[in-house]
């Protein structure tokens, strides 16, 4: 590859990576009925509602569930692929084939994202266990959904919450499931963001 193309190719997906992450995150927002007047939310409402909201006039929401985000993240994605594809190999890849590769991209991302809030949670618990910094109110609402059913499973003991680690684990685990499925749709980690 061509070291200008190169350089290209990483500034694309540096920022398609860090657009993802926001998207992903206002989907999380809106599962975790998470408090939309946080600062941090409303930097993610403003930086995602551009492509969002014309995409919901189409698109409504079923269950609670903000499908419109989910679409524009893999929109998002698969547009994303071709264009790498096409600075990586000159040539575009089957647009079905790339939407699937997004769909286990995006949710491989979404892993990541939690293992990531998940870390911050444990780090946060030891060295600054009464903050109400914005961003730790926020991590914590949105990462409330998914600790909860394991808590009630697994209460803390002694003042420790193991729930953290079986979460982790269970990311673990997904992960290496979506693994296996890229594997078996040959998917191209080059072009993808989460592989």
């Amino acid at each position: 590859m061509n070291p200008w193309v190169s350089i290209l190719v990483m500034i694309i997906e540096t920022l398609a990576t860090v657009y993802l992450l926001f998207v992903i995150l206002r989907f999380m927002l809106q599962l975790a009925r998470a408090d939309f007047y946080n600062q941090f939310s409303q930097a993610i409402v403003k930086i995602t509602n551009p492509l969002l909201l014309p995409l919901r006039k189409v698109i409504p929401g079923f269950w609670g569930i903000d499908l419109a985000c989910l679409v524009l993240a893999l929109l998002f994605h698969t547009l994303i692929a071709e264009v790498m594809a096409v600075l990586s190999f000159a040539s575009f890849i089957n647009p079905g084939l790339v939407l699937l590769w997004a769909l286990l991209g995006t949710i491989k991302v979404a892993t990541w994202l939690c293992m990531g809030c998940l870390l911050v949670i444990v780090v946060t618990s030891f060295v600054a266990p009464f903050s109400s910094h914005p961003a730790l109110l926020l991590i914590r609402q949105l990462m409330e959904p998914i600790l909860r059913p394991v808590q009630k499973i697994i209460p803390p003991v002694g003042g420790l919450d193991f729930s953290v680690l079986f979460v982790f684990l269970g990311i673990n685990v997904l992960q290496r499931v979506l693994d296996i499925f890229a594997a078996n749709l040959s998917l191209v980690p080059v072009i993808i963001i989460g592989y």
